[in-house]
């Protein structure tokens, strides 16, 4: 089966480079940087002291420098944040949005051997994921509209950024990085950490992110999730009738609804719900 690609347009991108920018993001973003190549991507967030989800972003290699795939939304918020915190490292940050396109490739079983292209760090169902110059399409791929891959990415349960998480509230867990390898045990202090540790060896998640279907067109994103009178979630993007919401896991057995609409919850084959400890 072929794979099918799109232009992600509300995507932005970031270069980095300096001889620091190793070790300046390490300290920083809950992932290895190292781990980073120019054919091997990390999915990662930057977090606040408290450990309270800002952005999620990709990160690939190329030549000389970091290349970084951000919500375009994102993009100047995070780029003022690490010029105030880079001080006097040998880093240099710049906007290139306007030189790349972020495209994705999804949906078949063909390997992708391009300069660019990275598998999803996340999933391997996700697909395929490129940064490259505007105007270039990822190839031996059937370009498709951008709907299909939203459907695809919310049917998978993968999250966009501050489409399905709160910044300055939502926690990695809650939004399953644990599982989507956007958090590194073993690499030591970054901005957040404590918190984000605390959270997995005490299992402390309360609600999860889920893949939902409604009997009709799902409502728009903020709306409450109800069991009975108790709002017990909110939705988040949508593609249809399928959508992203948090629901609190206490109340996965209950009849949900919003606005009057009935739900349906999917817990996707990668995602772990621990027992909570007592």
């Amino acid at each position: 089966m072929p794979l099918t690609s799109c232009v992600l347009p509300a995507r932005g991108v970031l270069k980095i480079t300096g001889n620091d920018r190793l070790e300046f993001l390490q300290g920083l973003i809950s992932n290895d940087i190292n781990k980073v190549t120019d054919q091997q991507a990390i999915y990662s967030a930057f977090l606040t002291p408290q450990g309270k989800f800002i952005c999620d972003f990709f990160i690939i290699g190329q030549e000389d420098g970091l290349l970084v795939d951000i919500a375009e939304d994102a993009l100047p918020a995070f780029k003022k944040k690490l010029t105030m915190f880079k001080l006097r490292a040998d880093v240099a940050i710049a906007d290139v949005s306007a030189d790349y396109d972020v495209v994705v490739a999804f949906g078949g079983d063909e390997d992708l051997n391009q300069a660019g292209v990275f598998a999803d760090p996340r999933l391997k169902t996700a697909g395929y994921r490129a940064i490259l110059p505007t105007g270039t399409t990822i190839e031996n791929t059937e370009s498709v509209d951008v709907a299909a891959y939203e459907t695809h990415r919310i049917a998978l349960g993968l999250p966009d950024g501050a489409r399905d998480m709160t910044p300055e509230k939502s926690i990695l867990l809650e939004n399953g990085f644990d599982e989507l390898n956007g958090v590194d045990w073993k690499k030591g202090c970054y901005m957040g950490q404590e918190l984000t540790a605390r959270t997995k060896y005490r299992a402390l998640i309360k609600k999860r992110l889920f893949p939902v279907t409604f009997e009709s067109d799902a409502p728009e994103s903020g709306t409450a999730i109800m069991a009975g009178e108790k709002t017990v979630g909110e939705v988040h993007s949508s593609q249809g009738a399928q959508a992203l919401a948090t629901i609190k896991l206490d109340a996965l057995e209950d009849t949900l609804t919003a606005n009057g609409v009935a739900l349906t919850v999917t817990q996707p084959d990668w995602m772990v719900i621990p027992e909570p400890k007592a």
